[in-house]
């Protein structure tokens, strides 16, 4: 191993900890209820943006990988955002809890957020074309045939949790 797989290890550390990093303090601040509507709205994104059917009218505005791949991130963040928003006008409201109270159910809620956020940008999203490949965390949550154990592990979790 080198310094240049070592640095890019370190960089999917690195994204692997902001993502988590901003779920639980989404969860600290918002509570356990926050946390569980992103994690509805990130399912509800991988449907809508898995069926997209503009996204060649939007992959004509540029040919560059990298920029394909973010306009296809983009679409994600919205459809993402959009049932986020969907999902805190049709739920219930947020727990009646402090910051700190049931601070393990809000760890394990925000570990599974970012694994389903992991899986998707290893397997759907082309975040491996911003990323180098074969990286450890790729090995974990880049292939295609476990995609379907990954997405039912949040469920469960929620069904055990919420």
């Amino acid at each position: 191993m080198d310094f240049s797989d070592l640095l890019h290890f370190a960089y999917e550390c690195l994204y692997f900890l902001v993502v988590f990093g901003v779920f639980l303090a989404v969860a600290i601040a918002k509570g356990r209820q926050a946390i569980i509507n992103i994690i509805i709205s990130l399912y509800l994104a991988l449907l809508l943006s898995t069926h997209f059917p503009y996204y060649e009218r939007l992959y004509a505005l540029s040919s560059s990988p990298s920029t394909v791949a973010l306009i296809k991130l983009g679409v994600f963040i919205a459809f993402t955002v959009f049932a986020l928003v969907l999902c805190g006008r049709i739920m219930p409201s947020a727990f009646r809890e402090n910051k700190f109270e049931s601070f393990g159910k809000k760890f394990l809620l925000c570990l599974v957020a970012t694994a389903l956020v992991m899986v998707y940008s290893f397997t759907v999203l082309p975040v491996a074309e911003l990323l180098s490949p074969g990286t450890p965390l790729q090995t974990i949550f880049g292939h295609s045939e476990w995609l379907f154990w990954w997405l039912l592990a949040p469920l469960v979790v929620l069904f055990l949790l919420a």
